[in-house]
């Protein structure tokens, strides 16, 4: 009787493989025969799951992404406002080892979007969920009065993902003037402007 294959399970281990290589020997190390070897498989086997490198790096992204949200529904649970808005972005800046392994997958991921729509479309999606999510949160606290502050909140959320998703980088490239306590310092100190009527 032929052996059953779960495909599902399969490419699942094939991104968690993928994504870890890459975060550990970078996008150029990471060839199909390498990540086959790591996952125990034949280097052809890959080729039914994932026609390419290109293909792997995009799931591998997704993977990432996927993870991240799992972590901010977890942490903003039962939460509202700008205590979920902190939540959410402890899940996406790089405070352990996790999150910059994680960093690791997004930075290639970025370059490849510079010049592959398919991918900058992806990531455009992925980016729309989350800024969906964080103006959620500032009309909470601007409803329960957590902010004061007149700012557009399109321009918020902005600052927020520039200040989230450039940790990621600096972190990786700077990581003793990018360490955890920094970033939590200066999040701290942007919602506390946040919270603050300026002065008349």
């Amino acid at each position: 009787m032929p052996k059953l294959v779960d495909h599902d399970a399969r490419r699942l281990h094939l991104v968690k493989v993928t994504w870890r290589v890459i975060a550990r020997e970078g996008i150029d190390g990471a060839t199909m025969r390498e990540i086959a070897t790591r996952a125990g498989f034949a280097n052809g086997a890959l080729k039914p799951y994932f026609g390419s490198k290109d293909e792997l790096l995009a799931a591998s992204f997704q993977h990432v992404f996927n993870l991240t949200n799992e972590r901010t529904e977890q942490s903003t649970a039962g939460l509202r406002g700008v205590e979920a808005l902190r939540a959410f972005c402890h899940e996406v800046l790089p405070l352990d080892e996790q999150r910059i392994l994680e960093a690791r997958i997004v930075i290639p991921f970025w370059q490849k979007a510079l010049t592959d729509p398919d991918k900058a479309q992806q990531h455009e999606q992925d980016m729309n969920q989350w800024r969906a999510q964080m103006l959620g949160y500032l009309q909470q606290a601007r409803d329960d009065g957590g902010i004061t502050r007149q700012l557009d909140d399109i321009q918020v959320v902005r600052h927020l993902l520039s200040t989230t998703m450039g940790a990621q980088i600096m972190a990786v490239l700077y990581p003793a003037e990018f360490s955890p306590a920094q970033q939590v310092e200066a999040l701290e100190a942007y919602l506390e402007m946040l919270r603050q009527a300026p002065p008349e």
